[in-house]
C-alpha cells in the first residue's frame, strides 16, 4: 500500500517536468516484464544480448544487409539473408559467442536481400498474429514472442504445452502464413 503514493509522486513529478511519456513508458515495461515468465534479469539481458549481436554482426561482417536477432530466455533466433554459406556460419559463430546465450537456432537463408515489399509484408503477418494472440482467451498474449521472416512465423516463449498448441494453432491460420517455427520452452 505505501508504493501507491510513491507512484502517485512519480508520475505527479514527471508531469510537472513534462516527462509523462517517459515515466508511462517505465510503467509499460513494468506491465509487460510482469506478465512475462521469464524473470526480470532474463528479460533485459535478452535485450542487451540483441544490442550487442547486432553490433557486432555490423562490424564484423561488411556483407550483411538484412540480419535479425531476437532473444528469447538466452535462446537467440537468427534470421534473414546473407550472400553465402560462409557469413550464415560466422553470423552464428558471433551470437554463439555472446555471454549468456544459451542456444542458436540459425534461419539465415542464403539469398538476396529481401525487398522492402516482402518485409512489409512480414510485419503485417506479425501485427495479425498478434493481434489474434490478443483475442484469444487460451493463453496470455504478452508471454509470446512473434518474428516473421518471408512468411514464416517464429513463435518464442516460455509457454505450457496446451498455450503452444493454441497460439501455434492461430499463427498457422493466419492469412499470409506460410509455415510455423514452434521455438518454444515448456513449463509444464
Amino acid at each position: 500500500m505505501r508504493d501507491v503514493p510513491l507512484l502517485w509522486f512519480t508520475l505527479v513529478s514527471g508531469a510537472l517536468q513534462g516527462c509523462v511519456p517517459v515515466v508511462a513508458a517505465g510503467v509499460g515495461a513494468g506491465v509487460m516484464i510482469a506478465q512475462d515468465r521469464r524473470t526480470s534479469e532474463a528479460y533485459f539481458d535478452d535485450q542487451k544480448i540483441e544490442t550487442a549481436a547486432a553490433g557486432l554482426i555490423d562490424r564484423q561482417i561488411n556483407s550483411v544487409r538484412h540480419v535479425n536477432v531476437t532473444s528469447f530466455n538466452y535462446r537467440v533466433l537468427v534470421s534473414g539473408e546473407v550472400p553465402d554459406e560462409a557469413t550464415r556460419a560466422e553470423v552464428e559463430k558471433i551470437v554463439s559467442g555472446i555471454g549468456k546465450v544459451r542456444s542458436v537456432n540459425n534461419e539465415l537463408v542464403v539469398s538476396p536481400t529481401s525487398s522492402l515489399a516482402s518485409r512489409s509484408s512480414d510485419g503485417l503477418i506479425t501485427s495479425s498474429v498478434k493481434l489474434r494472440f490478443m483475442n484469444s482467451k487460451d493463453f496470455n498474449s504478452d508471454r509470446i514472442k512473434v518474428v516473421t521472416e518471408n512468411g514464416t512465423v517464429y513463435l518464442l516463449g516460455l509457454v505450457n504445452h496446451a498455450e503452444a498448441e493454441a497460439a501455434s494453432g492461430i499463427a498457422s491460420t493466419t492469412r499470409g502464413v506460410r509455415s510455423v517455427v514452434k521455438m518454444f520452452e515448456y513449463t509444464d
